[in-house]
């Protein structure tokens, strides 16, 4: 009969049997981050989600936005006069793609006055819709196209 101690057999079989399932997880790792693959499964929503679709959550009405920015509201359903005639009204491409698709004449952009500063600033409205002086939603900006709200009262 062979001396348990003589032989290596047994210890070496439970090693193994440990570093299998390690292997594994180590390979299954490796292979998500190659493929850029999630392990967590987080589902709340992406940075560019919270940023650039808008949303209810991302709702502003007219009254929590600068008075600058209802004046220019009053503007467009009025047809103007514009302080930027050349720029207010005119296609907004939506290139960045912070706002929903749409065809391509679809957004307008809207100067928003910042007092203080002699020039356009970073401050706009944007329209969707087929009219200019009807539109049918309305989006406000105060970072120059990074972030936007939804004016759902306008």
């Amino acid at each position: 009969m062979s001396d348990p101690q003589s032989d290596p057999q047994p210890n070496q079989n439970r090693r193994t049997n440990k570093a299998i399932p390690t292997l594994v997880a180590g390979a299954i790792i490796v292979a998500a981050g190659i493929f850029g693959i999630d392990l967590a499964q987080n589902d709340a929503p992406s940075q560019q989600e919270q940023q650039g679709q808008p949303n209810a959550e991302t709702a502003c009405p007219v009254a929590d936005l600068p008075a600058e920015a209802a004046d220019t509201i009053e503007d467009i359903y009025h047809g103007g006069p514009f302080e930027y005639p050349d720029n207010d009204g005119k296609h907004f491409g939506n290139y960045e793609g912070r706002l929903p698709d749409q065809h391509s004449h679809y957004y307008r952009e809207y100067t928003v006055e910042t007092p203080g500063l002699d020039h356009r600033g970073a401050r706009r409205i944007v329209t969707g819709g087929d009219s200019a002086d009807n539109p049918e939603v309305f989006y406000y900006t105060d970072d120059h196209y990074e972030t936007f709200c939804e004016v759902n009262d306008a």
